[in-house]
């Protein structure tokens, strides 16, 4: 990670997160406890207009809560939600906001196309019926009873009435559990297009890779508390850390490695071959040949995800 690759990393103080104008979606100083066990202790959040925004963390991390507290569905034990610079709750009947819940019904007996009208019809604003079934691909299923969907179709139908108000916002709880490979791809896909519109998505998910190929920033979550607020790419970062791998030519030069920019550890133990464990690659391969290092076959490897991951939920 470059110097300045930690300007957005943060675990957020309420006292110190101020709500800026452009901000659509606040949270401060939010706490929640369900008896003895505190599922988000002094969250505080903001997401802009137009941004896509994932909140990650493992099972039991607060991110349902978290979400469900901001679409008003639960009250906060400390703190307070806020939409569109309004208490989250007088937000729900705008038709500005959407949501797709992890563990939302729907009515059995009815067909999707039935579904889908009915639901139209009780919003404020909407798409246009074909829109929103383009939308949620849902085209081949239209004539079918909902109790008979399957778990991937049935979130596209979930989607499909989250989206069918045409919201400003749209809230998703582990959106894409049950889909398929394609339907995912597809989902994320409209998903990318919705936001480029200057819609706002905030979603909750366990998968690592939607996170590092949908959202713009990732808010990692553990045990109730905000660990890190960043982007993907510099959480990748914080994993194991980015590796500068070279072969050492002149074995003498060895402690000159260690005052390298960025370097935060040296491994040497397999003979010429070296290994800088680094949070600045780009500074590092740099004083590498300013110092006038004598090495070989370099090699750069990032830090992953998944390293990032466990790492700071641990």
């Amino acid at each position: 990670m470059t110097r300045g690759g930690f300007r957005r990393l943060a675990v957020l103080n309420a006292a110190e997160s101020a709500e800026q104008p452009e901000a659509v979606i606040v949270a401060s100083g939010v706490s929640k406890s369900y008896g003895s066990v505190q599922a988000l202790t002094d969250v505080s959040l903001q997401v802009r207009a137009g941004e896509t925004v994932a909140l990650l963390g493992p099972n039991g991390a607060g991110k349902t809560t978290l979400v469900e507290t901001l679409l008003a569905l639960r009250s906060p034990d400390q703190g307070r939600a806020r939409l569109f610079g309004r208490a989250a709750g007088e937000s729900g009947a705008s038709g500005r906001v959407g949501a797709m819940l992890q563990f939302s019904g729907l009515p059995a007996l009815v067909t999707v196309r039935e579904t889908l009208r009915l639901f139209a019809a009780l919003q404020p604003t909407s798409l246009s019926f074909d829109e929103t079934v383009s939308l949620a691909a849902l085209g081949e299923l239209l004539e079918s009873r909902v109790d008979r969907l399957s778990g991937g179709q049935r979130q596209r139908v979930r989607f499909a009435l989250a989206i069918a108000g045409d919201p400003d916002v749209v809230f998703l709880d582990e959106p894409t559990v049950g889909m398929d490979v394609q339907s995912r791809l597809h989902f994320w896909a409209t998903m990318r297009a919705w936001s480029s519109a200057g819609k706002t998505v905030l979603f909750a998910t366990h998968y690592l890779d939607e996170v590092n190929t949908a959202a713009d920033r990732v808010v990692l979550l553990s045990r109730g508390r905000v660990v890190a607020d960043t982007t993907p790419a510099e959480l990748r970062a914080l994993g194991a850390g980015t590796t500068v791998r070279f072969h050492l030519d002149d074995p003498t030069q060895r402690q000159q490695l260690e005052g390298l920019a960025g370097v935060t550890a040296v491994d040497c133990s397999s003979g010429t071959t070296v290994i800088l464990h680094t949070t600045d690659a780009d500074a590092t391969v740099a004083g590498l040949y300013q110092h006038g290092i004598a090495l070989s076959r370099l090699e750069v490897t990032r830090g992953s995800l998944d390293e990032a991951f466990v790492e700071l939920t641990r």
